[in-house]
């Protein structure tokens, strides 16, 4: 629990894993304070109306006034995979690295002391699934956009770090389990869905490929713990935060064991040539060793959550390109050039209010509670 009343900002806290953590941090006693461009609205936080702060905003344009009364920060903000860094290599190296430079500075100049940096375990990047086991201290050389911008916001993140200034990354493993923000872009997600849908999983490449695979639960306890270990044994380091690394092949037959008694599933491999797909395989045993623990949760029991919310009703409308991050930027972008010459698609007198009656803008506070 927190020591002190002081806020915790959570940048692109109304997220995927955001969403998640933001619950966890209110219930380890912490107040909250979410600053997010919410390109994907806030939906995922309207359970917990009453409970924080939201402030809209851009991290490229990042007005230090929103760490007031704030000493800690969680930085997740982010574009968040490699399809969405793809799609636009210079936003993704905007937000990335100059928008993490600009939390960052900004936490030095008010001198907030900690600052946990959501790095990726994509920083290994590899074309070789047969690479063996990578550590921290691994040389690392990424050409891919997301796995490099993630390499250059911890570097320049290592040479802010001072002994008022603690920066840690965790680099986490591919992310997966059920969210109030739903994704079914990672692999464990997609498969449920898959699963559900048409009780077959493709798998390409032989499914050689390996990825370090962490729960979204573990995740977000892995984001509080980081706030409250002591500084001198995190300040610049990074972290590798993951349960297991699985081949893509192996996945999917889990799956299909894990589901065996909900449908009967086939599993498709294909083998053709063509790019080698990314692979990565990394040791969880510095975070062991410096945490106290490994993030315990496997597949098995988030595979059968998503099921359940399958069998609900929940998030079962698939084809949304907001469960799709670049789906969704690609929509987005394609439409916003359409909207500034067309204005208002209908006429209104109000657009945007929020649940207070005012229009929410970068830099503007969003107050469900104080």
């Amino acid at each position: 629990m927190s020591k002190n009343r002081r806020f915790v900002l959570v940048t692109g806290g109304a997220g995927y894993i955001g969403s998640v953590l933001v619950p966890v941090l209110l219930g380890r006693g912490y107040k909250v304070r979410v600053f997010d461009k919410l390109v994907f609205g806030y939906d995922g936080l309207t359970g917990l109306a009453g409970h924080l702060e939201i402030v809209q905003g851009d991290v490229c344009a990042f007005d230090e006034g929103v760490l007031d009364d704030v000493d800690k920060v969680i930085h997740l903000a982010a574009l968040s995979n490699d399809p969405t860094a793809d799609f636009n290599p210079e936003a993704n190296r905007l937000i990335n690295v100059e928008g993490t430079r600009n939390v960052a500075s900004a936490c030095v100049r008010r001198g907030v002391d900690r600052f946990v940096y959501a790095s990726s375990c994509s920083i290994y990047y590899s074309l070789n699934p047969y690479d063996g086991m990578l550590h921290e201290d691994s040389e690392i050389s990424p050409t891919a956009p997301y796995s490099l911008s993630k390499k250059l916001a911890e570097g320049l993140l290592r040479e802010m770090a001072s002994p008022s200034f603690c920066p840690v990354a965790l680099r986490k493993g591919t992310v997966f389990g059920a969210s109030p923000r739903m994704r079914y872009d990672l692999v464990v997600n997609a498969f449920a869905r898959d699963a559900w849908q048409k009780g077959r999983l493709t798998v390409n490449a032989g499914g050689e490929m390996w990825r370090p695979l962490l729960a979204i639960e573990d995740a977000a306890e892995a984001y509080v713990n980081a706030l409250e270990l002591p500084d001198d044994v995190v300040r610049g380091r990074a972290f590798n935060v993951l349960h297991k690394n699985y081949r893509v092949l192996e996945l999917a037959h889990w799956t299909k064991h894990v589901l065996r008694d909900r449908k009967k599933i086939e599993v498709d491999v294909r083998y053709e040539d063509g790019v080698p797909p990314r692979s990565y395989q990394v040791s969880g045993a510095r975070f062991r060793e410096v945490f106290g623990y490994g993030p315990p949760r496997g597949i098995s029991q988030a595979l059968l959550k998503l099921w359940e919310r399958f069998e609900q009703g929940v998030a079962t409308d698939f084809g949304n390109p907001e469960y799709y991050n670049v789906e969704w930027f690609k929509l987005l972008s394609s439409m916003q050039g359409k909207l500034a010459k067309m204005g208002a698609v209908l006429p209104q007198a109000e657009i945007g209010t929020t649940c207070e009656g005012q229009r929410p803008g970068a830099g503007h506070v969003t107050r469900f509670h104080r």
